[in-house]
């Protein structure tokens, strides 16, 4: 990658009530956010359709942005709640399925490691890892729900340690 190439890369942080995502692009080892919300399935409606609404949006935002890569958050091992869990490993089946069917590939990331690369402690509260964004990004305000500050933290440790490589 030379110092004028442009690179975009997303980050999700799945589930099945709110999915954080966002597009990164990195320019001249420069990350920017293009782009940064939450995916919200109707909760009135069965499972099914649900899953099928996050398909849909999502497919939207890669046909839209294209993106080298899309760093996910991986699931943990064990759970409090495993029905949260569950759900949850709904939601992240399907946006991998969209991910593969689009042809992108996909970096799973544990939880610590973004936490740690984004600052310094694998073990950062949801607070200090919105004012890492914010301060790292130049944002007038912590990036609001989490699930987008958590979304921005996965594209952004995706984007630089893909983008090493590709230098």
């Amino acid at each position: 990658m030379t110092g004028t190439d442009a690179i975009d890369f997303c980050g999700i942080d799945p589930g099945l009530g709110t999915t954080g995502y966002a597009m990164i692009r990195m320019a001249g080892g420069q990350p920017r956010i293009l782009d940064a919300g939450v995916f919200r399935p109707t909760v009135s409606l069965p499972l099914s359709e649900r899953l099928v609404q996050l398909d849909e949006d999502f497919s939207a935002i890669l046909e839209q942005y294209n993106p080298r890569a899309v760093g996910v958050e991986e699931l943990y091992s064990h759970y409090k709640h495993p029905k949260t869990a569950i759900q949850m490993g709904h939601a992240r089946g399907v946006l991998l399925s969209v991910a593969g069917r689009s042809r992108i590939p996909v970096i799973g990331m544990g939880a610590t490691r973004i936490k740690r690369f984004l600052t310094g402690n694998g073990r950062a509260s949801k607070v200090q890892m919105q004012a890492a964004i914010q301060a790292t990004f130049g944002l007038s305000a912590p990036p609001e729900p989490n699930d987008v500050a958590d979304a921005i933290a996965i594209a952004y440790c995706c984007a630089t340690e893909s983008a090493a490589k590709l230098a």
